[in-house]
């Protein structure tokens, strides 16, 4: 079975906690360096036995999560707090999302097989992913509205993914 991925901000600091590295498979530090979380990508297809990354509360089976470092003391884009993500740090998420999805035998980012954790909860309303916010807002790219960054991520990813495409021949 193809995995899918969550995206995420860790509403931390701009360097991945302990607590971060046991709940993401993968995360982006400031710099857009990727740090690999504790579990493996493959700890997620079996979530039964307690060793995974529970990153998405109700959608951690066959889900990859990928998380951006920082949003600590976001509210909204009125309030975003004092470590708002980096352009860099984001380009990186769109990166990794369409290597990950390559990987995985996507040849493109869809609703399907992309979503952030906001939007996972807003159509899974019985888990507790339900009411997340991220990811509702890119510091980078401040005209996307809330109800569109997800389009926006994915828009960004497939980019990338006909760029890798290219490159791979």
């Amino acid at each position: 079975m193809k995995r899918r991925i969550i995206n995420h901000w860790t509403a931390g600091n701009f360097t991945p906690c302990a607590d971060d590295l046991f709940h993401y498979h993968f995360l982006i530090d400031v710099g857009g360096r990727v740090i690999p979380g504790v579990f493996s990508v493959k700890a997620n297809d079996n979530c039964k036995d307690g060793e995974y990354a529970a990153h998405c509360g109700g959608g951690n089976t066959n889900r990859i999560g990928i998380a951006v470092c920082g949003m600590k003391g976001f509210v909204s884009a009125k309030k975003q707090g004092n470590r708002k993500l980096s352009k860099i740090q984001i380009e990186k998420l769109f990166a990794l999302n369409a290597k990950m999805l390559l990987d995985e035998g996507w040849n493109e980012a869809t609703l399907d097989n992309l979503m952030t954790h906001k939007e996972f909860g807003d159509l899974h309303p019985d888990t507790s992913s339900a009411g997340k916010i991220d990811i509702s807002f890119l510091p980078a790219y401040p005209t996307i509205k809330p109800d569109e960054v997800g389009d926006f991520i994915r828009a960004k990813t497939n980019w990338y993914i006909k760029k890798l495409q290219e490159k791979r021949g």
